[in-house]
């Protein structure tokens, strides 16, 4: 066996902030309010922000001491559309990312759908690599069920259901009784409080839709 170190190129699910001005404080209070309501979620979570709607100047040093004090781990900064804001991100330390959507760099082809046939219980995390998840049961709250594909659950989420875990954005999650604590498909996310009324406790598709999720009641 060797004994020196690999570095090979992996993906993951990351958090992305997308910042609409250069108010840091009012984004580190909204951070904080997020880590408030779902800390098993976010505390400790890496975030990368999006700047790409800012502009003037932003305090980056500033920023990153707030995610940081709020219960995040800040990554890297995305969507600079200057190299001075570049030089300013990597000067307060952050890792300067870039989006590649080549066919390259899209999502594995996925595998054969994942089936489970029992309740998730609370505390428990199911993952389907690679592949779509189908659960024919409930999914308690406090449970977490995480596909990089699609997830269909034939009983009520309580928990929470994160689908395109690895960048797939046609990625779908549908469930006969939505009461979920999250929904987040590519990165995107929505708490319980977020979700409208009209959709809650009803049987629901949700899809991305531009940058935001998509609920859609379904009748059949």
């Amino acid at each position: 066996m060797s004994n020196i170190p690999d570095l090979k190129g992996s993906s993951f699910t990351l958090s992305v902030l997308h910042l609409s001005d250069n108010q840091v404080a009012n984004s580190v209070e909204f951070l904080k309010q997020k880590v408030e309501q779902a800390p098993a979620f976010f505390a400790g979570a890496p975030v990368v922000i999006n700047i790409a709607k800012v502009d003037g100047d932003i305090e980056f040093t500033k920023l990153k001491d707030g995610i940081t004090e709020a219960g995040l781990i800040p990554v890297g900064i995305t969507g600079c559309q200057d190299k001075r804001s570049q030089n300013l991100a990597k000067e307060a330390g952050f890792a300067v990312m870039t989006t590649n959507n080549s066919p390259a760099n899209a999502p594995a082809v996925l595998e054969p759908t994942k089936v489970i046939h029992t309740p998730i219980r609370s505390g428990q995390q199911v993952y389907a690599k690679d592949c779509d998840l189908v659960i024919l049961n409930h999914v308690s709250p406090g449970a977490e069920v995480i596909a990089d594909g699609s997830i269909h659950i034939y009983g009520t989420l309580r928990g929470r259901a994160i689908a395109g875990a690895s960048g797939q954005r046609d990625a779908k999650i549908i469930c006969q009784d939505l009461q979920a604590e999250l929904v987040s498909i590519a990165g995107n996310y929505w708490l319980s409080d977020q979700i409208e009324s009209e959709y809650w406790q009803k049987k629901v598709m949700l899809s991305m839709n531009d940058e935001s999720l998509h609920f859609e009641l379904l009748t059949l």
